[in-house]
């Protein structure tokens, strides 16, 4: 589990200075076309079929959000950086996608509804993870679904959330729930990872 001290020095990163390079992570900003198509190719397992309405919660600039629209998804895209978003706008410009500054745990969304809830790399650093969830799951029309992107970075003092940990979290609220490991698939990450990371999809 991740110590308050871990998330507070997590919270106190400035996103807007980090937006100039954020992209320069080779699964920030998909700019190496294998690494785009392995992301792109778990988008389509996880987002339905169909055209369908996804918010993407801590989106940065952006990335995922793109290949979604390039499913056919309509995206919402929330991030507490005004920069990222403004990176995010222009990466996404005359698609049908909107960007939000706001809290990923408490999106500023109103009474709109989605069929995906996406989050990646953002649920282990906030406050009270069972709230964000209990919260995101509210934001869910009936068959939708969670897909969250986590881990355990580092293999001395990892930092993040286990896999069984957010399961254990999830299957109180969730009718279903898969776990996807991660680890082994050097395309997603540009490189060879020795941590845990993966992905829960999790439906209504």
């Amino acid at each position: 589990m991740t110590s308050k001290g871990e998330r507070d020095t997590w919270a106190d990163v400035d996103w807007d200075a980090e937006s100039a390079t954020f992209d320069d992570e080779p699964d920030h900003g998909l700019r190496d076309p294998a690494v785009r198509e392995a992301w792109s190719a778990r988008l389509r397992g996880w987002l339905p079929r169909a055209p369908s309405d996804v918010l993407d919660l801590g989106c940065g600039t952006g990335s995922l959000s793109l290949l979604a629209s390039e499913q056919r998804h309509r995206v919402t895209g929330v991030d507490l950086s005004p920069r990222m978003v403004d990176l995010a706008r222009a990466k996404l410009a005359g698609r049908d996608a909107v960007f939000l500054v706001g809290d990923a745990a408490a999106p500023p969304v109103g009474e709109q509804r989605f069929d995906v809830v996406l989050v990646r790399h953002v649920l282990w650093a906030l406050p009270d993870p069972e709230r964000a969830l209990r919260h995101w799951r509210g934001l869910l029309r009936p068959g939708g679904r969670l897909v969250l992107i986590e881990g355990l970075w580092g293999t001395v003092s990892p930092v993040g959330i286990s896999a069984d940990r957010l399961t254990a979290l999830l299957t109180p609220l969730m009718r279903d729930v898969r776990v996807e490991r991660l680890s082994d698939e050097a395309l997603l990450w540009g490189r060879e990872v020795e941590d845990e990371r993966f992905a829960v999809v999790a439906v209504v």
